[in-house]
């Protein structure tokens, strides 16, 4: 028996596509979750430099504690993406050296893949509750 198992390593490498696609969407999703949440600590810098003796815009202040939430549903999206990305990338790493010694990868691989998928649900939840609380009446103010 030769030390690569060809038909294994052969086998890995269709079973690979569906992991790396989802791996590039991980990739987007979190490029999107970084852009919001850069957006929103600008926002609320910007606020914080409002004088409390501007009359005029100190009620603009109010909007901080619902900033600061999105900020955190943003940031566990982004951890939980994170998460999910690491798993895709050890599946297919663990994937290939497993098939490269010509043992079967099929039951490891779907274990990882069933909890990369999970912390992608998570982070795709908590992204669902930030774009919820994207919109409030201070935002029709003008």
């Amino acid at each position: 028996m030769p030390f690569v198992d060809v038909e294994q390593l052969s086998n890995m490498i269709s079973h690979a596509v569906a992991p790396a696609f989802l791996l590039g969407a991980v990739a987007a999703l979190v490029a999107i979750l970084i852009g919001r949440m850069a957006g929103i600590t600008d926002r609320i810098r910007h606020l914080n430099q409002i004088a409390d003796d501007d009359t005029a815009r100190v009620w603009l202040k109010a909007d901080v504690a619902r900033l600061k939430r999105r900020e955190i549903l943003l940031n566990q999206s982004l951890q939980m993406a994170v998460i999910g990305g690491i798993g895709i990338a050890v599946l297919l790493l663990v994937g290939f050296v497993v098939a490269f010694l010509g043992y079967r990868h099929e039951p490891g691989a779907a274990a990882l893949f069933m909890a990369s998928l999970c912390f992608l649900v998570g982070a795709l939840f908590r992204f669902l509750q930030d774009v919820r609380l994207a919109l409030s009446e201070l935002d029709h103010h003008h």
